[in-house]
């Protein structure tokens, strides 16, 4: 019988709060959260996180910011940062990858690692849980919470138990028991209308579920009741996937305070989102072939629109002329509630100047913009509001679009 594998997952606590309470010190110990709009709370965002001072306030992702407003009046309302964030993430997945190749980003703050095959050189899996979390915490001022198991379920659930800051290990054949206490909506496919659905069977916790017959489960859910069963059970042999630039992708959107079919308004905010996105890629050394247009009407009725590039672009013109495009593809003048802008298909930029050498055409790939780099070079030397362009001067509702992924 094979070695049980060694599964880390690593959760860093509260990231774009606490990142904001490391630079900002006099945050530290206040009720901050991160995901809100130009009118201070009041609007129509959505939290991304919430310091652990605001969660005490019943305050947490996702929810609408009009909501945390009202739970928690004293907070410090701010808007994300996701330029810093990114960097600040890829610093820690840096210090991941000391330890190991196989590493599976899994969004900007966490990720897993299979360190199986590193335990010769830095040690079993607490001992290189530890390591990482003191490297994480000597470098970048930030906690992160880690589970240690031979699965990646198993390893995750128990990353959540101890946060902030904390350290769980499953050791290999107790997965079940460790489980068997939990919530079932802690497993991986149980969202509010399935916990409803296993209630009426009786079932609270993950034991209620891994002691039931597998016919019972097979007859009422099909196949996914037998994938529930194995998981309630410890059971789950995936792999980490380490990383693929290819596989990546990123992008920002934009909820309105009130419904607009403005057309102005709309490609204002379009400008924005796309010279946040394109940003991202030259900050992360990367180009995308792939545009995607994300567009919810004020019925929240949302459709994507894509158009793949012939040539990999990190350029801001190139990204809002495409939007402009997969916009008035799918705009016929109704209100509008969100936009958003992605880029997939990724590419780092010096394999892509890389391939065009290689091509038949020596311009495959385009060069980088003299307006984007010097607009780049202003912002790191006096801040994100240093340089902007024309069209969005007095637009503040622009300024700071959210990221497309609630963080945790």
């Amino acid at each position: 019988m094979s070695e049980p594998r060694t599964i880390l997952h690593l959760d860093m606590d509260a990231f774009y709060a606490a990142v904001e309470q490391r630079d900002r010190p006099e945050l530290r110990g206040k009720p901050v959260v991160i995901g809100a709009d130009p009118k201070g709370g009041r609007g129509r965002g959505v939290v991304s996180t919430a310091s652990y001072e605001a969660r005490r306030f019943g305050v947490g992702s996702a929810m609408p910011i009009s909501k945390a407003y009202r739970l928690c009046p004293t907070g410090v309302y701010l808007q994300p940062d996701m330029e810093k964030y990114a960097a600040v993430s890829k610093e820690v997945m840096l210090i991941l990858r000391r330890f190991t190749t196989a590493v599976e980003p899994i969004s900007i703050d966490e990720a897993f690692l299979d360190v199986t095959r590193s335990r010769r050189a830095f040690g079993d899996g607490l001992t290189i849980a530890r390591a990482m979390k003191d490297a994480i915490r000597k470098e970048t001022e930030l906690t992160a919470s880690v589970g240690v198991a031979s699965s990646k379920l198993v390893a995750k659930v128990a990353s959540d138990i101890r946060k902030p800051d904390g350290l769980v290990v499953v050791p290999p054949g107790t997965e079940a028991a460790f489980l068997a206490p939990l919530p079932v909506r802690r497993l991986w496919g149980v969202g509010p209308k399935m916990e409803e659905e296993l209630a009426k069977l009786g079932i609270a916790t993950i034991g209620d579920l891994a002691r039931l017959p597998a016919e019972r489960l097979d007859h009422r859910f099909g196949t996914h009741g037998h994938d529930l069963l194995k998981l309630a059970r410890g059971e789950d042999d995936r792999e980490v996937l380490e990383e693929s630039p290819e596989a990546k992708s990123m992008g920002a959107e934009h909820t309105f305070d009130d419904d607009t079919a403005d057309i102005a308004r709309l490609r204002a905010t379009l400008m924005d989102l796309g010279d946040t996105v394109a940003r991202r890629l030259r900050a992360s050394g990367l180009r995308a072939r792939t545009l995607t247009l994300k567009y919810r009407d004020a019925a929240f009725h949302t459709v994507t629109r894509a158009e793949t590039q012939s040539r990999p672009t990190d350029d801001s013109n190139v990204v809002f002329a495409v939007g402009s495009r997969l916009l008035a593809s799918v705009h016929r003048g109704e209100r509008v509630r969100l936009l958003g802008v992605y880029a997939s298909h990724l590419s780092e930029t010096g394999q892509a100047e890389a391939n065009a050498q290689i091509g038949l055409f020596p311009k495959e790939v385009a060069p980088p913009s003299r307006a984007d780099a010097l607009r780049d070079e202003l912002r790191r030397r006096f801040g994100p509001e240093a340089a902007t362009r024309a069209s969005l001067l007095g637009r503040r509702e622009h300024r700071t679009p959210s990221d497309r992924v609630p963080e945790d």
